[in-house]
């Protein structure tokens, strides 16, 4: 019995910018999920809960309980039930951490004075760092000082942007890269491309080997090296991120303008199923 290929399908570039659709996108999902392709949505978005995720994908006609695979789970595969953690990140990292019996002491933008916040945040074990709009010098202070005291450091993902109708904006990997430099340790990663997610998609489709299927995604440096990572196919949406051909680090199985693109040629390729 042929195993029709999964889609591991990025978000932000190739679903959506924003939450605004990208043209012929909810449509090649619908097409791909009628001819029984798992479309599961692997996403370096940590800031989000899974359900706003799955209720975004809703809003826009792409039904997604169960599909949604964040950062933030990925990071949480790295916690033991009990650790200590200091969240510089969203609420779907507060929601991931919780979900594995790891226990969130404090967020670095609770709104609390100083003294109230060092007085809760003590005995970390963990510093897990995402993207969040509040960052800021304070909460950058916050999350270094139990780095320099010892606790490792994880960050969902290492992505320097973020793509939005109106263009780039800093992304969850600039955020870490600013409490890994001011803590001077290396983070540990979880997100694409990294093991943490790759444990994660395979848990969730219940599959080991990937190698029919497609990773769908605007980076290479995030989606194609996650591909290979995984042994899957990579294919690099134009709809995102632009990178010219000297910035890319990995070869793609095939350059597409969106995922319609990519879904006419699976569902019209024999090596698709």
């Amino acid at each position: 019995m042929c195993v029709k290929a999964p889609i591991l399908c990025d978000l932000d570039g190739v679903v959506w910018l924003m939450h605004q659709p990208i043209p012929g996108s909810v449509e090649a999902i619908a097409r791909l999920r009628a001819a029984n392709h798992r479309v599961l949505f692997v996403t370096n978005n940590s800031s989000a809960t899974v359900a706003t995720q799955e209720g975004a994908l809703a809003k826009i006609g792409v039904p997604a309980t169960g599909d949604v695979c964040t950062s933030a789970q990925a990071a949480a595969l790295l916690l033991s039930p009990g650790e200590r953690v200091l969240v510089a990140g969203g609420p779907g990292l507060v929601e991931a951490i919780e979900n594995v019996g790891a226990v969130v002491v404090a967020r670095t933008d609770d709104d609390v004075s100083d003294a109230e916040f060092a007085a809760s945040a003590v005995g970390i074990d963990t510093v897990m760092a995402g993207y969040h709009s509040s960052f800021n010098y304070r909460g950058l202070t916050r999350a270094v000082t139990p780095i320099l005291a010892g606790a490792r450091l994880v960050g969902t993902n290492d992505d320097p942007t973020y793509p939005t109708p109106a263009g780039l904006i800093p992304g969850g990997g600039a955020i870490l890269a600013a409490i890994a430099k001011a803590g001077g340790v290396r983070p540990i990663i979880a997100g694409k491309p990294f093991a943490p997610m790759g444990q994660l998609v395979r848990q969730r489709l219940g599959i080991e080997d990937l190698g029919v299927a497609w990773m769908a995604g605007d980076r290479d440096s995030t989606d194609g090296a996650f591909a290979r990572l995984v042994g899957a196919k990579f294919g690099l949406m134009l709809s995102g991120v632009s990178e010219t051909q000297d910035d890319r680090t990995v070869a793609p199985d095939g350059v597409f303008d969106n995922l319609a693109a990519l879904a006419d040629q699976v569902l019209g390729d024999s090596s698709g199923v």
